[in-house]
């Protein structure tokens, strides 16, 4: 089969699609298909910042849908490996298409559904660009089923031309031997002997990380006289969360890393008390299953999708309740053994080979179809 997959614009720095998607050429090119990864080229752009953010949209709208309707007749399926990129699926209409939708929490902000995140007037444009690009596709493929029924229900789509196909780790993620991952923490500068939770996440909205700092500082306040210590991976700490830090006395206790490597994160899991992961929604959840890849604990809100990545391997609790979160984590944790050896077995459900074979099945429905249907509700 000759694949064609879209790639993300490589200055957007949306490092889990650049991920997903080189995985998905790696391991296409591993069954013996002809695959080739097309992304948008900054030609224009040289950051994603002010005016670079406006000239990556020439690039990423304008440029680049002439080099992807100059490689559509080399083959004889498209796979848009990230649905923010669905506005190339009108370039489609005679190609057999697949297009995978991590989740919909963008579209839905723009659609007013979550007052928690404004979203402005360009937003909004583009968010409707994607969401007639959903429309248009052939075959949508989700990486949850929260994430499907949202999608569905957001584009009226028929339920038959989409399907639920599980990520598998973007990077082979295991537990690092301690010594090992000691010393890539001590490069550092984050001192790992002493006992920290976890969270790993961006500032969204979505991530919840004001309840983070919430549900950590009843723990420690539980936990004490034994030292407890949280450490955040991801997107710079807000304004109000630092003033919440210094109110409550957490100085010294939180700690921020950013710019980490997958081996550096991978240290990370392996030392880690628990993974906390107080999300209010997400389209798949990565680090719950980075987590236990790792052997490390996973504490996550029990709600979709995080109940059915990390299924009976993780102990779920309302993040709106923070006392009973953080009473519900201090209860498990003398359990911690039996959590990272259920965690372990968790990921047979999320292996490689089940997820490329979903993305074939998909593949060969919509070449058995009619390359010019276009699904719609």
């Amino acid at each position: 089969m000759r694949i064609l997959l879209i790639g993300n614009y490589a200055l957007d720095n949306q490092e889990s699609m650049l991920r997903f998607a080189a995985l998905m050429e790696r391991e296409l090119r591993a069954r013996g298909h002809t695959v080739r990864l097309l992304q948008p080229e900054a030609h224009l752009a040289k950051s994603a910042v002010g005016v670079g953010k406006w000239l990556g949209y020439l690039d990423k709208l304008v440029l680049f849908p002439f080099a992807l309707k100059q490689a559509l007749k080399d083959f004889d399926i498209v796979h848009i490996c990230d649905h923010s990129n669905a506005v190339y699926a009108k370039y489609l209409s005679n190609t057999p298409n697949v297009v995978t939708c991590h989740d919909v929490l963008a579209i839905r902000s723009a659609l007013g559904e979550v007052p928690e995140n404004t979203v402005s007037a360009t937003g909004r444009k583009l968010q409707r660009m994607i969401l007639n690009g959903l429309r248009l596709a052939q075959y949508v493929v989700c990486v949850s089923s929260i994430s499907r029924e949202e999608m569905l229900r957001v584009t009226g789509r028929h339920r038959e031309s989409s399907e639920v196909v599980h990520n598998s780790l973007s990077y082979p993620y295991s537990p690092m031997p301690p010594e090992q991952a000691l010393e890539r923490l001590d490069a550092l500068g984050y001192d790992a002997r002493l006992p920290f939770f976890l969270h790993v996440g961006g500032a969204s909205w979505y991530k919840n990380r004001f309840g983070l700092l919430q549900i950590f500082n009843r723990l420690q306040q539980t936990l004490a006289p034994e030292p407890a210590r949280l450490l955040l991976i991801g997107g710079a700490l807000e304004p109000e969360l630092r003033a919440y830090i210094s109110q409550s006395g957490l100085e010294g206790k939180v700690t921020l890393l950013q710019g980490l490597s997958n081996e550096d994160l991978r240290a990370v899991y392996s030392l880690a008390e628990a993974l906390i992961f107080p999300s209010i929604q997400e389209g798949f959840g990565w680090p719950v299953l980075e987590a236990q890849a790792c052997g490390c604990p996973v504490f996550a809100t029990g709600r979709e999708p995080m109940t059915e990545i990390g299924g009976d391997a993780a102990i779920y609790f309302d993040p709106a309740d923070t006392a009973a979160a953080a009473a519900i984590i201090a209860e498990s944790l003398p359990h911690r053994a039996d959590i990272r050896r259920k965690g372990l077995a968790n990921l047979s459900r999320f292996t490689v080979r089940q997820m490329v074979d979903g993305y074939l099945h998909a593949y060969d429905l919509v070449q058995q179809a009619n390359p010019n249907r276009r699904v719609r509700g």
